[in-house]
């Protein structure tokens, strides 16, 4: 190898390290904030990754409403973005679009008890999301 693709490759990793510790360090935050609407925004792409892996993983969840959950992780998980990550306030506004329609698509088929179920925050946001 070059030096030049290792050098790229060490980058990639320091960038990754930086992310993660990033992603941390305001999931550590968002958990220090008072209840209310701050709280509930802070917390609502780590309860939809958690209900994805729910969902992707039961039987009752049909393969479309998986296909469009594994759509929305793959679009989170790109470095693409219709709105660049590093704007602050409205960079995540296109993660958080898609995840909930993502969801909204996915709460077409799936039974209801199965939904809520696999969601971990607050009912009422879910069921304020799919419009329940």
């Amino acid at each position: 190898m070059t030096a030049t693709v290792l050098a790229w490759a060490g980058g990639l990793a320091l960038a990754a390290v930086l992310v993660a510790a990033t992603w941390a360090l305001l999931a550590l935050l968002a958990r220090r904030l008072p209840p209310g609407l701050l709280r509930d925004l802070a917390a609502f792409i780590p309860d939809c990754v958690t209900c994805a892996r729910r969902l992707r993983r039961h039987p009752a969840v049909p393969r479309r409403a998986k296909a469009a959950i594994v759509a929305a992780a793959v679009y989170l998980a790109s470095p693409i973005d219709l709105i660049p990550e590093f704007l602050p306030v409205i960079g995540p506004l296109d993660d958080i679009v898609v995840v909930a329609l993502a969801l909204r698509y996915a709460a077409r088929s799936v039974p209801r008890e199965v939904l809520y179920e696999a969601w971990p925050g607050e009912r009422r946001l879910l069921a304020r999301l799919i419009g329940d």
